[in-house]
């Protein structure tokens, strides 16, 4: 196995699907995945951290998740997180420059017409910062280079 570490993390529904589309690129790497719902352990091989799910409109969920993630950086310390997207990845990201991890943001495939909330926030966090939808590419970012299928 690569030393380099991995924190693949998301929401779920369609957030954790299109991560898990990334997985094979993970292979080679040390892979720490995490989402917002338990059940999705058994899809991943490795080791699976559960967060609280939160949004814009849960205020209290977003403190507990934000400690989360910050003991979930701690313990893992990835040198690089890969997130698709909404609250717990907005989190990594932007924790994660703190402990100077690379960051890769890769809005998700369902914001077509616009850049998400979480993503437009994280763009000064993310190393590389992506959308899945050639038309809100720019040449200052969000970048287009592909969609995650």
């Amino acid at each position: 196995m690569n030393n380099v570490k991995i924190l693949a993390i998301s929401s779920s529904g369609g957030h954790w699907i299109q991560l898990l589309r990334l997985k094979k690129f993970f292979g080679n790497y040390t892979t720490f995945y995490a989402s917002t719902d338990s059940s999705l352990a058994s899809m991943v091989e490795g080791k699976f951290y559960s967060l609280r799910d939160a949004s814009m409109w849960d205020k209290p969920g977003l403190v507990i998740l934000a400690f989360q993630i910050i003991w979930l950086l701690m313990k893992v310390r990835p040198d690089v997180i890969v997130t698709t997207g909404a609250a717990a990845g907005f989190f990594a990201i932007v924790f994660g420059k703190f402990i100077g991890a690379k960051t890769i943001w890769i809005d998700s495939m369902a914001n077509a017409d616009e850049m998400s909330l979480a993503g437009m926030k994280v763009k000064k966090f993310a190393d590389v910062w992506l959308t899945q939808w050639p038309a809100l590419a720019t040449d200052k970012g969000p970048y287009y280079r592909g969609q995650v299928l």
